[in-house]
């Protein structure tokens, strides 16, 4: 699609589940479309994954309990920092973040909770929530995003981290508890956040929390090293790209501790943020006139570290998820 770009690893299940979506009769014609755009787009990436070696999704993997609280918050504070490659000079209010991505503890505790009280629903293996649309400027390429049901996350992908612990309530994966959680498309990204009284950041407060005050493209300075983040190739122990490839890493991993031998580096933002580079995108919350597309930050396990600058954005239609995708919350 012109104009677009999409993370990598894409897998022939989310084509499955496109598909799936686009039979349901409870979602919109305008979802239909979105949808059916998607699943072509995914189709294509699929002749290019049939030639790769196929990848263990559970091999064993280490545990490290980092120290690092996911239900920590940051306060930034109001005032001008430099946004974008260029150092333009851009104004904030106060505002807190969430000091590491949301994991996969939480999110499964979101769902049991939103499941009990009708907040979200399990269709045919995805679930489902209501979104109450974008306001639609008719701009070239611009889909319309209105009211009604629209995707949250998968429940039958392969690449999903959750699993059922009872009829009704869900938990982690073994050895996923603290990581990021992942294949949250932006409305399940969106819903997450509004379920508890939060949002999605802005652009604007994402580089901020992330950069501080001054010009340094990496969160913790001006170099970027292994030990720094979880990028493409980047040597840490959840990652082996002779086999099984490239998997998050607990949040907040990058924080100066040891683990067993692998040393890292304290990689934290001015502000006290884990993981604004590398090991996952994270979804922000602009809802841009003319323009349905949604905008994410930070890199991922899967590019490399010069993909991690602070500036560096990407984007995709908002029904997009993926194995290194996820988010957080302001407020």
């Amino acid at each position: 699609m012109k104009g677009m770009t999409f993370p990598s690893h894409l897998h022939l299940r989310q084509v499955q589940v496109l598909r799936a979506a686009k039979r349901r009769s409870n979602l919109t014609r305008p979802n239909m479309r979105l949808l059916r755009r998607a699943g072509a787009l995914l189709a294509m990436t699929v002749i290019l994954l049939t030639s790769c070696t196929p990848v263990d999704l559970n091999a064993p993997m280490p545990i490290f309990d980092t120290g690092v609280d996911p239900n920590a918050w940051a306060q930034v504070p109001a005032g001008e920092f430099y946004f974008g490659q260029h150092e333009q000079v851009e104004t904030t209010g106060a505002y807190e973040i969430m000091i590491t991505d949301v994991t996969v503890s939480q999110y499964a505790d979101f769902l049991t909770a939103a499941r009990g009280d009708g907040y979200v629903k399990i269709l045919e293996g995805e679930v489902i929530g209501y979104y109450p649309g974008d306001e639609f400027h008719g701009a070239k390429h611009e889909e319309r995003i209105e009211a009604g049901d629209w995707l949250y996350m998968p429940f039958d992908d392969p690449s999903v981290r959750i699993v059922p612990t009872s009829k009704l309530s869900w938990g982690a994966q073994e050895s996923y508890e603290n990581h990021p959680m992942t294949m949250v498309t932006w409305f399940g990204a969106w819903a997450y956040c509004e379920y508890y009284g939060w949002r999605l950041p802005t652009e604007m407060e994402w580089e901020k929390a992330a950069r501080g005050t001054d010009t340094r493209p990496f969160s913790w300075g001006e170099e970027i090293r292994r030990e720094n983040a979880n990028f493409y190739a980047s040597r840490d122990p959840f990652e082996d790209m002779s086999s099984f490839g490239s998997r998050t890493t607990p949040v907040g991993l990058y924080n100066g501790t040891r683990y067993g031998d692998y040393q890292t580096l304290d990689s934290a933002s001015p502000y006290g943020l884990y993981d604004m580079a590398g090991n996952v995108w994270q979804w922000t919350g602009d809802v841009y006139e003319g323009m349905h597309y949604r905008f994410m930050r930070g890199g991922s396990k899967d590019t490399y570290d010069m993909d991690l600058r602070l500036w560096v954005r990407n984007n995709a239609t908002p029904t997009y998820f993926s194995p290194g995708l996820g988010f957080r919350c302001a407020r």
